[in-house]
Parts: structure tokens; sequence; C-alpha cells
């Protein structure tokens, strides 16, 4: 590990760090993914700021550039519930300070202890509030919160365990999201699962049968529930939202995202747009003809309305 000096917390860490560490302001931190955001999250910030309030600290999230396993088994890594700037932005408005930590493999071969160190002495913290089932350090699946405990005594880091909130997890948000369950993704997060795109020209089919949409560019590393229509909220308006490969207008295997937005226009081409799910309504079909494709997005319009008006 290199020296904990000014300049080395300022090349390691994010803006501030190494001012706020040099004037004596200490952190209680927690280290995680944080993907999501989700409400056992939110019970891992709570119990953060209550131990930092106690002390008078800095309550604060060391989390990282990408999915460990991204790193350490890419075959295995899990699709993202968000982008970096999505996590860290929902992790300040409740009221933490973010520290991201690129996971490099030297970082991936620290001991916990070594990691530990590198808390106290290149973030400034004075406390250690581990998640229930986070367990950090390529030694941690061995160790239990009393093995922490007893590192945190020994080298002066007061640790302690946050509760648990059962049921709750990036993995079961996700499965939700990959079955379409828009509902239970919502009640996991706190909020609707929500996704941000950048708006491309399309083949203007949608414009030719009355129904102008959105076509959207999403990084594949974002989770994306099944090919289906679903009810979102665009703009702050209505809209349908058809994930898929438009089967009644073309043979490519194409994944497309076009949102229709209700009451709404304006030329928004080239700008972010970001898509609350709300309900998914049915499956992708191919139809007849485009009448027929008409005909069902008049429905899905109708049941979108009465859903969200």
């Amino acid at each position: 590990m290199r020296d904990s000096t000014p300049e080395n917390q300022l090349e390691e860490g994010n803006e501030g760090i190494s001012a706020e560490v040099a004037s004596g302001s200490g952190r209680v931190v927690t280290v995680g993914t944080f993907d999501g955001v989700h409400t056992g999250h939110c019970e891992v910030l709570a119990a953060l700021k209550e131990f930092a309030d106690e002390r008078g600290l800095i309550p604060t999230v060391v989390t990282f550039d990408r999915h460990p396993l991204e790193t350490v088994a890419p075959d295995r890594a899990p699709r993202r519930l968000q982008t970096n700037e999505e996590r860290d932005a929902l992790l300040r408005a409740r009221g933490v300070d973010v520290i991201e930590v690129k996971f490099t493999p030297e970082v991936r071969s620290l001991t916990a202890e070594q990691w530990m160190l590198r808390l106290r002495d290149m973030y400034g913290a004075r406390g250690l509030l581990s998640g229930y089932d986070n367990r950090f350090g390529c030694d941690g699946r061995s160790l239990t919160p009393a093995d922490y405990a007893a590192i945190g005594k020994r080298i002066g880091l007061e640790v302690r365990e946050a509760g648990e909130l059962p049921g709750v997890s990036s993995t079961a948000v996700r499965r939700a999201i990959e079955g379409g369950n828009m509902e239970e993704a919502a009640a996991l997060l706190g909020r609707p699962y929500s996704v941000t795109g950048i708006v491309e020209t399309g083949r203007q089919i949608g414009r030719t049968i009355g129904f102008p949409t959105a076509n959207l560019r999403i990084t594949d590393r974002i989770q994306l529930p099944p090919a289906g229509v679903y009810a979102v909220i665009a703009k702050g308006h209505p809209a349908v939202l058809n994930i898929g490969y438009n089967p009644t207008v073309t043979d490519r295997q194409e994944l497309r995202i076009e949102a229709h937005i209700l009451d709404w226009e304006g030329n928004i081409y080239g700008d972010p747009l970001t898509l609350e799910f709300v309900k998914r309504l049915r499956s992708e079909k191919k139809f007849a003809d485009l009448n027929a494709l008409r005909s069902a997005i008049d429905e899905d319009v109708a049941r979108t309305r009465a859903l969200l008006s």
C-alpha cells in the first residue's frame, strides 16, 4: 500500500477527501457496491448516519467503479441497475459522502485487515459499519462479523454491524426486472425502476402509423426487463414503451427501445431521456399488418392512460 499522505489521498479518492482528512474531519464508512440503492441499502445508510452523528464524523460510502465480478469473473458479472453517476447521486441525496475506488487487481488482493488500514489511513475512517451479509477483503468469505470487530479493535477502528432487511438485495431487484415484474422491483427499490438513454433518430415507422416514438440508446451493461410493452413515465408524462425487435415490420434481430410519450411534443434528439417503469402491459407480438399493430397500440395507450391518470 502507498503512504497515506495528502498527495496520495488526492490521487486515490474523490474530490475533497484529502482536505477533509488533513483538517481532522474523520469518517464513519461502509463498503459495498450499492447497486440500485434499494430499501435495504437505505436501512444501512440510516444506521451509518446515526453512527456518524454519535461520533461527530462524516457518514461515507466507499464504493467501486464497477461490480467486483467484472474484474474477478467477467462472465458472471451481473448487469447493473444504474450507472455510477445515478448511484452516487442517490447516495448523496441520502446525506452521505461517496468515495469511489477503482476495483483493480491490486485492490482485489487486499485482505480485510489491509482494507481496514486503508480505510483508516487513506480515507480518515474512525468507524466502520459492516453490512450484515457484506464481506470485503480477499479473505472475507472466511471471516465473521466478530473477526472484523477484532481487527478493528486491534487497529483502532470502531466496528458495528448493520441490521438485516430480509428478502431485499440487488439480486432480488434484478430478478424481478428480469421477470418483468416492475411493481415488485419498485417495492424493493422504494421507487420505480428507471433507465436513462440518449434519444436517437429511428426509422420513423411509428410516426407513419400515428405513434411517433423516441428511440433510445442504452448501454448494454444496464439491466432491462424482457421484450414487451410497458407503461412508463417519461418527461413527467405517461408513455408507452416497447422493448423488442419490431417483428411486425422487420426480420432483423436488433433490440430497440422506443417510447411513445403521450400528450407531449418536442425535439429531444441527442438528449438524455429517463424512463420510469410502472407496469408490463403485454408481450411483444407479430401482428398480421400495420392496421392490427395500430389497434394494439391504441389499446396500450388506453391502458397506460388508465394506469397513470
